[in-house]
Formats: C-alpha cells, structure tokens, sequence
C-alpha cells in the first residue's frame, strides 16, 4: 500500500468522526453525558438489570437533551459501548443584542461570533436582556456538542 493511498483515506474520515467517543455502557454514570437516538443528553438516571437467561446485563438510561431538554430513555447492553459526545463549555463576554434574536460575543482571542441565537430559556433571556439593558459586564458561558451550540448559563462581572 502506497502513502498517497493513505493519505487519501485519512481525509475522507473527517465525516463528523470527531463528535463522540465510544465508551462502555455499563460505566456511564449519573450527570455523565450520553447520545440517544442522535442527540447529546445529560444523564440524570441509570439502573442496570442482571444478567438474563440469554446472558447480557442490561443499563437503562434516563437522560435529558442538553440543548432542548426533552427527555429521552435508552436500554443498552452493559457491556456494549455506546456513543459519548464531545462536549465542550467557552465563555465569552457579550457585545450586543440584535434585534432579530442573534448575540455577538467577544471571543478570548479578541474577534466576534456573530452566529448565535439568544437560548430557548425563557428565564435565562430575561436575565440576558435585562443585565445588558442595564449596562452590565456580563459573560455568557455556551455548551457546544456534536455540531451544536447554545448559551447555558450567565455571570455578571460587574459594571462596565
């Protein structure tokens, strides 16, 4: 097999191959992190059953969407892996509201990300605009996973 064989392969398995891991479901814990039916959820319930008749253990997962919230339920054998997705928390501090829903945040290598939605929590956005409305150093902490981003939570750093 010649390199350049080699080397063509390694640039075709760039498909998404980096946005989860393998990991074996009987260690998947509480508050770990888990993807059911293609979506990134946040473990918040695991039991496993006994070995069968027919041999596997068996772990049933209770997990909530981590972007949506939906709950969503998985039966894995204990000993298969099951996928586990990257998932990756970046704060950055906020510039601007626009109108139409979009943040611009301030990156920590000093550019902006134009190119995220406000989040779907209702309570959270309050806080957003009512922080900026009033003229307040806030820094926006966003949960990326599997190709998706959304703002998580926030902290104000004082006044500007």
């Amino acid at each position: 097999m010649s390199d350049s064989e080699e080397h063509h392969f390694e640039s075709k398995a760039d498909a998404g191959a980096s946005k989860t891991y393998p990991q074996q479901a009987g260690t998947v814990r509480k508050n770990g992190f888990l993807v059911i039916k293609g979506r990134p959820c946040k473990v918040v319930e695991v039991s496993t059953s006994k070995t069968g008749k027919h041999g596997h253990a068996k772990c049933h997962f209770v997990a909530i969407d981590i972007f949506n919230g939906k709950k969503l339920e998985d039966i894995v054998p204990s000993s298969h892996n099951c996928d586990i997705p990257h998932v990756n928390r970046t704060e950055y501090q906020l510039i601007d509201i626009s109108e139409d829903g979009f943040v611009s945040l301030l990156t920590s290598d000093g550019n902006t990300k134009d190119d995220l939605r406000l989040p779907t929590d209702d309570t959270l956005v309050a806080q957003i605009k009512e922080g900026f409305e009033s003229g307040k150093d806030l820094v926006v902490t966003v949960q990326s996973a599997m190709g998706e981003e959304q703002i998580c939570a926030l902290k104000d750093i004082g006044p500007k």
